[in-house]
């Protein structure tokens, strides 16, 4: 139960720094990422701001024994390939895309349905379940 409250808590925060720093509006996604355009860097910031917390974390969590991974396979990297692209394309990632939905935005009622949709094919027709 504690481990739930931790989880909760931490999709939470997750959710209030998306919504404060305003990356649940795909147009900032899609500005940063629009190089010959109006650029917009804040998602820079964002990230920047990600990697201090990683960094810090990671300083706070050495010497404790490490956990098994499992090694990168072609399925991994395409996988992330596609989700890169349908980001790019899209503006949303899942986080924000379901953060859209509650808000009611005419773009997440269209891509969270698509994205449902995409992860059941993945599941029936590959196999992959995690």
């Amino acid at each position: 139960m504690k481990s739930l409250f931790i989880v909760l808590l931490a999709g939470l925060l997750f959710g209030a720094g998306l919504a404060i720093s305003g990356m649940t509006n795909p147009a900032k996604v899609i500005g940063f990422l629009d190089l010959t355009g109006d650029w917009d860097p804040t998602l820079a910031y964002v990230m920047g701001g990600a990697v201090a917390v990683f960094a810090i974390g990671s300083l706070l969590i050495r010497g404790l024994p490490k956990a098994e991974s499992d090694p990168v396979t072609m399925s991994l990297v395409v996988g992330s390939i596609l989700f890169g692209v349908g980001w790019g394309l899209g503006g949303f990632c899942p986080g924000p895309a379901l953060a859209n939905l509650a808000a009611f935005r005419a773009e997440a009622l269209c891509f969270v349905p698509a994205m449902a949709v995409g992860m059941i094919l993945a599941q029936r027709l590959f196999g992959l379940d995690r």
